[in-house]
């Protein structure tokens, strides 16, 4: 199967699935009180788009989004290295992080506020919550499973800790590394919405919270499917990222010769 004939099959999916539920719709066979229709939705999403002010609630998630992402894979990666490296530093500190691992990061939520007001530095602080864990795990086996005889050989042609770090360590972790990265990008976005949803005046979150008191059902379905959007376009740049930066990673859609 090619590739032009999976993507007919995935336009049909979809085609089937909107045309079904408009359908449904129409025939009253779906309340659109809970389930409103894919027109409609669509048109919601095209009159917030065509609106100036939307695009400051964007720029408000996307922001936070940005910020907690950044900040969470950095303290992740350099934490999950280090424990990687000392196993002894891992093993004293290991119920410590359990323990702060078990916490629900929901309920962080409303600390951050006390602690950081309804700006947006308590949407970015539980975003790094949400983020850092997810990072710091795979860049802690990343690093533990590095090739030993590769390691051996390294020091032997002498090479230092830090040449360790940047052409054993790094590389071999990598793909660990950016696993982790595409899978962080939906906590970040979730991060930013639950601390838009409790208290906040811009943002997406604050849209479907708003929506979601008024009862308006079309702007709940319309803020997830800009969400949805939102996240893909991020996981699409991401996936540029790892192209490039992991270039010897076999194609696995290439047939074998």
């Amino acid at each position: 199967m090619n590739a032009t004939t999976e993507r007919l099959i995935q336009l049909a999916l979809l085609v089937a699935v909107l045309g079904g539920w408009q359908l449904g719709v129409v025939l009253g066979v779906i309340d659109v009180f809970f389930f409103p229709a894919p027109v409609d939705i669509f048109n919601q999403v095209v009159a917030w788009v065509t609106n100036a002010g939307f695009y400051v609630h964007v720029t408000t998630t996307l922001t936070e989004t940005v910020l907690g992402y950044l900040i969470g894979t950095g303290l992740g990666v350099a934490a999950g290295v280090w424990l990687g490296l000392s196993r002894s530093a891992a093993r004293i500190l290991d119920p410590f992080i359990k323990c702060l691992n078990a916490v629900p990061r929901v309920v962080l939520a409303p600390i951050f506020v006390l602690w950081l007001g309804l700006g947006l530095w308590s949407k970015v602080a539980l975003a790094v919550t949400l983020v850092f864990f997810v990072t710091f795990f795979n860049a802690m086996q990343g690093v533990r499973e590095v090739n030993p005889v590769v390691l051996a050989n390294a020091r032997l042609l002498g090479a230092s800790r830090p040449d360790l770090l940047r052409h054993v360590y790094f590389p071999a972790a990598a793909s660990w590394i950016l696993s982790s990265l595409r899978t962080s990008v939906g906590f970040a976005v979730v991060g930013a919405i639950i601390g838009e949803y409790l208290g906040s005046s811009a943002g997406l979150g604050h849209l479907i919270a708003q929506a979601e008191g008024n009862f308006d059902a079309v702007g709940v379905f319309a803020g997830i499917l800009v969400l949805a959007v939102f996240v893909l376009l991020i996981d699409s740049i991401l996936d540029v990222a790892e192209k490039r930066l992991i270039k010897w990673r076999p194609n696995v859609a290439e047939k074998p010769a």
